[in-house]
C-alpha cells in the first residue's frame, strides 16, 4: 500500500459519505466531497508518476473509484431530476461497460492500459458540467452531453491502445 493507493481507497470512502449528505438535502456539502474525491484522484496520479509508484492494483483500481464516484453522482442527480435520465443511462452504459471490460482483461491476466489523456479530460468535463449542474448554472446539461459524446470517444481510443500495448506484450 503505497500514498497513491491510499488517496484512491480514500475516494472508495468519500462515496458512502457523499451519498449521506447528499440525501440530507447538502448540496454544497456533497459536491464539496465529489470535488474532494476528484482532487485526490489528480493526486494519487501526480504522486504516483512522480515517485514512480504506479502499480497494476493502483491502475486497475483508480478508474473504478474514478468510475464509481462519478455513478454515484450521476445517480443522485438522476433521482432529483437535475439531469436528463438519457444522459445519464448513456453514462451507466458506457462506465459499466468500461469496468466490465477492465475487470475482463485483469482476470485474464492481461495488463491493464493506464487512462489517456482525452480519458482524463473527459473526466475534467464531466466534473464541470457537474459543478454547473449542482449550481444550476446556463448550459451544465450542454456542458455534460459533450462531456457523454467525449467519453465514447476516449473509450473507444482506450481500447484502441488497450489492444496494441497487449498485442506488443505478446511479441515479446
Amino acid at each position: 500500500m503505497n500514498l497513491p493507493n491510499l488517496l484512491t481507497s480514500i475516494r472508495f470512502l468519500l462515496i458512502p459519505v457523499y451519498v449521506v449528505v447528499f440525501m440530507n438535502g447538502q448540496l454544497i456539502s456533497s459536491f464539496l466531497i465529489m470535488t474532494a474525491a476528484g482532487l485526490t484522484d489528480i493526486l494519487d496520479g501526480y504522486i504516483a508518476r512522480k515517485r514512480g509508484q504506479i502499480t497494476r492494483i493502483g491502475i486497475l483500481l483508480d478508474p473504478l473509484a474514478d468510475k464509481l464516484m462519478l455513478i454515484t453522482v450521476v445517480l443522485s442527480l438522476m433521482w432529483t431530476e437535475m439531469i436528463p435520465w438519457s444522459a445519464a443511462v448513456l453514462m451507466f452504459v458506457r462506465d459499466l461497460t468500461m469496468i466490465a471490460i477492465a475487470a475482463f482483461f485483469h482476470f485474464r491476466g492481461r495488463m491493464p492500459t493506464p487512462a489517456n489523456r482525452l480519458g482524463k479530460a473527459t473526466t475534467a468535463l464531466y466534473y464541470a458540467a457537474i459543478m454547473l449542474i449542482f449550481f444550476r448554472a446556463p448550459y451544465g446539461t450542454a456542458l455534460l452531453w459533450a462531456a457523454v459524446a467525449s467519453s465514447y470517444v476516449s473509450s473507444f481510443v482506450y481500447l484502441l491502445a488497450h489492444r496494441k500495448g497487449n498485442e506488443q506484450s505478446d511479441k515479446a
